[in-house]
């Protein structure tokens, strides 16, 4: 197994005084590495929300012609506000904000429905069918297709939107996925990857000294894959986030990955690997029976100092050794970063597990 280093007290001392002192500001990055896809469920839904309120305005613009503020279309049909609407997401439900339309006439006052969320309250696969839209658009950075796509799932012809609709789309998407960091001083850099709409996906989140999130970018693919993800990391050099300053980076077991960080912002920075990643892996390969015992020995060890937590971990895998060998070597790999935050000196508050 490579070997990395994987903290220098010396130079890792400022990273964990800031930490140390700012607990209540970088408190997010706990729910980063407790929860390892929180991340990119938060960027998917983001991105969906923004689509499908996208193709329900181009669908309301339809029915009532585009909005313009202080005037009055003469159509029989006028804009209304705003309300809060719910559509179905992959597995859950997400509140969208909708359109509200209503009939002009004296005397014929009344709702006017929105054809595509009409559409969408029937059809449950729309909304599926929207994302998929979107994931194909980001990955391949075609933001300018994402809404016409989109429109087109939910029923609303390409030819009806306007550009004033799709350029707003695509200054919206370039504005959240391609924004510069040059003034923002980012201190945790977490990295992950998932399937969304049938699409293999990495994002990278980070953390600024104020305990504020940023997407910093996602790009199609596993993170296993070395091209995509050193192409990823050097995209983020591009827009700001430059080596030569060291940060706390969080990541899966990607061996890919791993080498990627080091390749791009060099192999002094410290790396905690997604201790929930860890949990599914070595119990994987346990009994049923057994893998509730092993996650909590594992979870009782991360909230130990680094050298007994270690310790412990390789007494369990001692006892994995004979009977579940996968198990065992599972529990090993990657041990020391799995200490990461321990070592760095963090206050119990941020490493609890």
């Amino acid at each position: 197994m490579k070997e990395y280093q994987i903290t220098d007290a010396k130079d890792s001392r400022r990273i964990a005084r800031f930490l140390a002192a700012n607990s209540q500001a970088v408190l997010p990055m706990l729910d980063l590495i407790e929860q390892s896809q929180m991340a990119i469920d938060e960027l998917v839904e983001v991105l969906g929300r923004a689509t499908i309120e996208a193709v329900l305005e181009v669908s309301a613009a339809n029915v009532a012609g585009e909005r313009h503020q202080g005037m009055k279309s003469g159509r029989e049909i006028g804009w209304h506000g705003s309300q809060d609407g719910i559509v179905s997401l992959e597995n859950r439900r997400m509140r969208v904000s909708r359109p509200r339309l209503r009939k002009r006439t004296v005397g014929a006052g009344g709702e006017v429905s929105i054809p595509a969320y009409e559409a969408m309250q029937s059809d449950a696969r729309l909304t599926g069918h929207i994302l998929n839209a979107m994931m194909r658009g980001v990955s391949t950075r075609n933001y300018r297709e994402i809404l016409p796509e989109a429109c087109e799932c939910a029923g609303v012809s390409k030819s009806s939107i306007s550009r004033h609709f799709v350029l707003a789309s695509e200054e919206e998407c370039t504005r959240l996925l391609e924004r510069r960091f040059d003034e923002i001083r980012m201190l945790v850099i977490y990295i992950d990857g998932k399937v969304v709409a049938e699409h293999s996906v990495i994002a990278a989140v980070g953390i600024d000294e104020n305990g504020y999130k940023h997407v910093l970018g996602i790009s199609e693919g596993a993170t296993e894959n070395a091209v995509v993800v050193k192409d990823l990391l050097a995209s983020m050099v591009e827009r700001g986030i430059k080596p030569g300053v060291r940060r706390l980076f969080v990541i899966d077991g990607s061996k890919a990955l791993r080498s990627a960080i080091d390749a791009v912002y060099g192999k002094d920075n410290p790396v905690q690997r997604c201790r929930p990643h860890k949990e599914r892996n070595v119990t994987g390969h346990l009994p049923d029976h057994l893998a509730e015992t092993g996650r909590c020995v594992m979870k009782a060890a991360w909230k130990l100092d680094s050298e007994e937590g270690m310790a412990r971990l390789r007494q369990l895998a001692k006892m994995y050794e004979d009977a579940y060998p996968s198990a065992s070597a599972s529990v090993l790999e990657g041990l020391e970063e799995m200490f990461t935050v321990n070592r760095l000196g963090l206050p119990a508050s941020l490493r609890r597990c």
